[in-house]
């Protein structure tokens, strides 16, 4: 019993002690985070099944934990686990053993958070999930991580919204969601994040406004949300982030002002509101901001001038204001920013005077004011800038000399002076900048020698010194430049021999030197390196074969040698090359047969061959070539036939095969060439028929068979060129009569049907086609009238003489006998024949105007009052008496006084000496007034309502005459007439500068936006072509013509009626929809057909401008470009991709220019097509 008692008590301090142990506070939290890292091990293991199973998840070592609470342990009372979630691969785990930390950045997981559960980490303060795959939405559990301060999920592929819940993790600190796929707007529950320092949601699809409440965020540190296509204004609220570093904005659609309160972050280092559509002033308090190291305000809309405040911003080093609108002066105190290093003011309409200030920026590395409106001189202090790497002041309006001073800058590696008015000599001392990779002082008026010293930049790269006025020779040391790539020395007066130490240059890739006076021989070893790309020597007196070393070059690409006297066997002198796209060779002395093997050159486009002394047939080879665009081997001594094979030449636009001795028939293949323009096959030997399958080739607009023993007749299938401007069968043996389907090209302005065996009579139809100005039929068997035009009533006499019974009251033609040459008895029959139908007839007609009597009268009484209401509204003149002052001053519309004819009508000058417009233009209409009186009603509501158009590009409607015996209406007279009769004269064609040209262009804008878009009722013009461009004595455009235009009235009964001559007229007009903006560019050609096709990408731009006149100045490039750009735009196919005329008006008067990244002679249609688009 003693021993039993004495066991209890024994056992009850046990008891106690056990008790005492359990209930403390250390073991309930050892259970507790033992529990809770359990449950954190089994979600983080639920989620890694999730996951895409690949390499990087099987590195992930997880695996399920395991435990033994009743094993001991000598160095402590606890048990543990045998395996915690905390030694796992990215875990970290605060003190109790709860996850706090998972950091998986950079470990190649692939899949979703769809299964992550949240709510399983309670402690949790850092996720960083960064460069990984997940992709998918981020779920709006996350923001169950309430004591989460860093989230990064940036470098993935989560898409959707950036879920609102994420406003509830009020400690978060730094939020990375950079370069995902998100879209939608940003949340406005972010204002709730009052502790975050650093909010990164950049390069996604953000889109929607900054909210606001971004405002509260008064922490923020750095805000960066570029690259997204957030819109709208910068919200002013952004000014209260008074502790911001870092604010980046750009690359999205944000609009509006700059706000002035961003000059309340003084502790901003960098600012970046580039790539915007933000207008308007720079706010001057942005001098406020003394601790910005970089300001990019670049490519948005900004205007007005640089505000001085900018020189106290004196820790700046990096500026960047280019492509915008700003104007006015470059404000001197910019020379204050001593730390610069960056300044681009390029791409503006800046004026005046380089500031001689800028040499203080001695730490400026890139200097950029190019396309601007600078002028005066470069100043000799820019030999300051010793560290300056990079310098562009092309593209202004700089003058005199180029200072000795920029010697000085011996680590220049880049300089552009090009396209200004540069003059004098290029400086010898041009030598000492070793660095230099470009030297472009192309498109100046430089004169002297090359100096040649230029031999010594032995780093160049790039050298163009074309478009100068520089003479003498090319120096031998240029052959040092050993790493030169591009040479360009295209368009001086340069003379002498090209020296042959040009072919040491062998990692040249082009060399141009055409357009100069250099003679002797082609280098043989022009091509030694194996580079060359582009070769071009044409307009010089070259002489001497063409060298061995081209006919190996198999990297040629594009070569031109025409106009020079190189003699040789071209069968010897060519080889084989793959890349080539362009070849010209023409009017040379070159002899010998064309080879079999330039069907071996697939990439050819463009083969030129023309006024040489080639003999032999045509290779049937050619047809190989089936990219070819151009042929031409006219003025040679060909004989043969043409290849059947040409029919596979299916892009082939112009052929000209003329001057040749080619013989057999024009072979029927030729109406697979659907795209053909051009076709010339004149003097030389075809005969049989002209085949009727030249009718199919619909985009033809010349086409000469002259001179050739075509017999047999004219074809009636010629009748659907619809497209043909110029048509030439002269001297040719053709016979029968002239088809009267002819009349259907309405397009056609030149006919010569001479010399041939046609007889019959003129088809009267063609006095429907208005646009024929020149017309020869002489020498054939014609007779009868000439069809009543002006273009046969004043043709010379010699496009009329040789035939045998023409009449009419032209020239030496005797008048027509309306009754013909019949005989005595004819004569009686007639008469005694027409007495009894006389006879017959009133006695029918007698009884049948008895009946209709009072009806008929009642109906000319409505028409006679009608005519007596609407008769007359001229000049605010009495309408009765300036009616018979224009007749009597026309002698009742005499053709002497006829100044034009069109589709509408005939065109009068008239002189008046009652009214102030002393001469007007009278145009005297094609109707019948006697039609039905709402038509009647309808055409002088609206002749009425044109009368009140007034716009400076639109010749005035002084008024109108309605009558039943003439009606015309009155306009304005302009002396320099109609642009297609300037561009068809080569004197004043090239009295038509560039600028000219441009603003003729920008005029016709004008109007015709106006009509389009400002006009109550709109009016589509449906005819704009050159002729319908009239001029006034400062060469300022009007367009004229437009009173028998439509109004857009969709309740009109025949709007869509076609009126005028041929012209422009967009396809959806025609089909009855009213777009119709279409805008073609001033060229060599005045526009006269609606099927102008854009100009093929490989084409250089200065192929496409008119080669009559020089090509534009630097100071002319730029808006001929653009302009350029947008006539590309207006001929797409589709209306809804094409520029409105008000949108075409609105950029042709900004003066923002398209940026050429190589001179414009270097430019190919392609390259400036893919620049960013001005029309969008």
């Amino acid at each position: 019993m003693t021993s039993l008692i004495s066991a209890k008590l024994c056992f009850l301090p046990y008891c106690l002690v056990i008790f005492l142990y359990v209930s403390s506070p250390n073991w309930v939290v050892f259970l507790s985070a033992t529990s809770t890292s359990h449950t954190e091990a089994k979600a983080l293991l639920k989620w890694k099944a999730s996951l895409f199973p690949n390499k990087a998840l099987n590195h992930l070592t997880w695996y399920p934990p395991t435990y033994n609470i009743n094993a001991t342990n000598s160095s402590s009372t606890n048990p543990k686990p045998r395996t915690s979630p905390c030694t796992w691969t990215g875990v970290s785990c605060n003190a109790a053993g709860s996850v706090s930390k998972l950091n998986l950045s950079t470990s190649g997981i692939q899949g979703t958070l769809h299964e992550f559960s949240f709510l399983s980490f309670p402690n949790l303060e850092y996720l960083d999930l960064s460069f990984n795959k997940l992709f998918d939405a981020i779920p709006p559990q996350i923001s169950y991580l309430s004591k989460l301060h860093y989230l990064d999920l940036s470098q993935n592929q989560f898409s959707g919204r950036i879920p609102p819940e994420i406003g509830n993790l009020k400690s978060l600190v730094e939020l990375y969601l950079c370069q995902n796929q998100l879209d939608g707007s940003i949340p406005r529950s972010l204002g709730n994040l009052t502790s975050l320092t650093l909010l990164y949601p950049y390069r996604n699809k953000l889109s929607g406004l900054i909210p606001k409440e971004i405002g509260n965020l008064k922490s923020l540190v750095n805000l960066e949300l570029s690259h997204n296509n957030l819109s709208g204004l910068i919200p002013p609220s952004i000014g209260n982030l008074i502790k911001l570093n870092t604010l980046y904005l750009h690359s999205n659609q944000l609009s509006g002002f700059i706000p002035k309160e961003i000059g309340n972050l003084k502790s901003l280092v960098d600012l970046e509101l580039s790539y915007n559509n933000l207008s308007g002033l720079i706010p001057s308090n942005i001098g406020n901001l003394i601790k910005l190291n970089t300001l990019y305000l670049h490519d948005n809309q900004l205007s007005g001038l640089i505000p001085k405040e900018i020189g106290n911003l004196k820790s700046l080093v990096d500026l960047e204001l280019s492509n915008n609108n700003l104007s006015g002066l470059i404000p001197s105190n910019i020379g204050n920013l001593i730390k610069l290093n960056i300044l681009y003011l390029d791409d503006n309409q800046l004026s005046g005077l380089i500031p001689k200030e800028i040499g203080n920026l001695k730490s400026l590395v890139d200097l950029d004011l190019s396309y601007n409106n600078l002028s005066g001189l470069i100043p000799p202090n820019i030999g300051n800038l010793i560290s300056l790497n990079t310098l562009y002041l092309h593209s202004n309006q700089l003058s005199g000399l180029i200072p000795k001073e920029i010697a000085n800058l011996k680590s220049l590696v880049d300089l552009e002076f090009s396209y200004n008015n540069l003059s004098g000599l290029i400086p010898p001392n041009i030598g000492n900048l070793i660095n230099l990779n470009y030297l472009y002082l192309n498109n100046n008026q430089l004169s002297g020698l090359i100096p040649k010293e230029i031999g010594n930049l032995k780093s160049l790269v790039d050298l163009d010194l074309s478009y100068n006025n520089l003479s003498g020779f090319i120096p031998p040391n240029i052959g040092n430049l050993i790493k030169l790539n591009i040479l360009f020395l295209t368009s001086n007066q340069l003379s002498g021999l090209i020296p042959k130490e040009i072919g040491n240059l062998k990692s040249l890739v082009v060399l141009q030197l055409s357009y100069n006076n250099l003679s002797g021989l082609i280098p043989p070893n022009i091509c030694q390196g194996g580079k060359l790309i582009n070769f071009s020597v044409s307009a010089n007196y070259l002489t001497g074969p063409i060298p061995k070393s081209l006919k190996n070059c198999t990297s040629l690409f594009r070569v031109r040698l025409d106009r020079n006297q190189l003699t040789g066997n071209i069968s010897e002198d060519f080889g084989v090359y793959p890349n080539l796209d362009f070849m010209t060779i023409s009017h040379n002395n070159l002899y010998g047969e064309i080879s079999h093997t330039w069907g071996q050159c697939p990439k050819l486009t463009t083969l030129q061959m023309a006024g040489n002394n080639l003999t032999g047939s045509i290779p049937p080879e050619i047809g190989n070539t089936t990219q070819i665009h151009v042929l031409d081997l006219s003025l040679n001594h060909l004989v043969g036939v043409i290849p059947k094979a040409f029919g596979r030449l299916t892009y082939l636009e112009k052929l000209m095969l003329n001057g040749n001795k080619l013989s057999g028939s024009i072979p029927s293949e030729f109406g697979s060439l659907s795209d053909l323009e051009y076709l010339d096959l004149s003097a030389n030997k075809f005969n049989e028929s002209i085949p009727s399958i030249l009718g199919h080739l619909f985009r033809l607009h010349y086409l000469n068979l002259s001179k050739n023993d075509l017999s047999q007749a004219i074809p009636l299938n010629l009748g659907k060129l619809v497209q043909l401007n110029d048509l030439d069968l002269s001297h040719n043996s053709l016979e029968g009569k002239i088809p009267s389907e002819m009349s259907n090209i309405q397009s056609l302005v030149t006919l010569n049907l001479s010399h041939n065996n046609l007889s019959g009579f003129i088809p009267t139809s063609f006095e429907d086609m208005h646009g024929l100005s020149y017309v020869d039929i002489s020498y054939n068997h014609l007779e009868g009238p000439l069809p009543n035009t002006r273009t046969f009533r004043e043709a010379p006499p010699e496009a009329l003489k040789g035939n045998k019974g023409l009449c009419g009251k032209v020239g030496a033609l005797p008048p027509c006998n309306e009754h013909g040459t019949k005989t005595n008895r004819k004569r009686v029959f007639g008469i005694t024949f027409s007495l009894l139908a006389v006879f017959v007839l009133l006695s029918v007609l007698f009884t049948i105007v008895f009946v209709v009597q009072r009806k008929k009268k009642h109906q000319d009484k409505e028409q006679n009052n009608m005519h007596e209401e609407i008769s007359f509204s001229v000049l605010n003149f009495d309408g009765k008496s300036m009616y018979e002052e224009i007749i009597r001053a026309t002698e009742d519309f005499d053709s002497i006084y006829c100044i034009g004819k069109g589709g509408h009508g005939s065109v009068y000058r008239v002189n008046l000496s009652s009214a102030s417009a002393n001469i007007v233009a009278v145009k005297k209409l094609h109707l019948v007034w006697d039609g039905e009186i709402e038509f009647q009603k309808e055409f002088l509501n609206e002749v009425r309502a044109l009368t009140e158009i007034r716009h400076r590009n639109i010749v005035k409607l002084y008024g109108f005459c309605a009558h039943k015996r003439h009606s015309f209406l009155v306009y304005e007279y302009l002396e320099r007439g109609s642009l297609a009769t300037i561009l068809s004269k080569e004197e004043e064609a090239k009295e038509l500068g560039w600028s000219k040209r441009v603003n003729i262009v920008k005029g016709v804008a004008h109007a015709l936006s106006y009509m389009h878009h400002d006009c109550l009722p709109l009016i589509v013009h449906r005819d704009i072509s050159s002729k319908n461009i009239l001029l006034d004595p400062e060469y300022e455009a009007c367009v004229s013509d437009f009173g028998t235009a439509r109004f857009l009235n969709p309740d009109s009964t025949n709007w869509t009626t076609v009126a005028g001559t041929f012209g422009y007229m967009a396809p959806e007009v025609i089909m009855g929809r009213h777009p119709g903006d279409v805008f073609s560019s001033l060229s060599s050609r005045a526009s006269s057909s609606s099927s102008s096709a854009s100009p093929a990408p490989e084409m250089p731009i200065s192929d496409v401008l008119d080669q009559r006149i020089s090509p534009p100045s630097n100071q002319e490039a730029g808006e001929v470009v653009s302009l350029a750009k947008i006539a590309f735009a207006s001929l797409n196919p589709s209306p809804q991709c094409r520029p409105t005329m008000k949108k075409v008006s609105q950029l042709l008067s900004s003066t923002q220019r398209l940026h050429l990244s190589k001179p414009l002679h270097m430019t190919t249609c392609g390259e400036l097509l893919a620049l960013d688009s001005l029309t969008s």
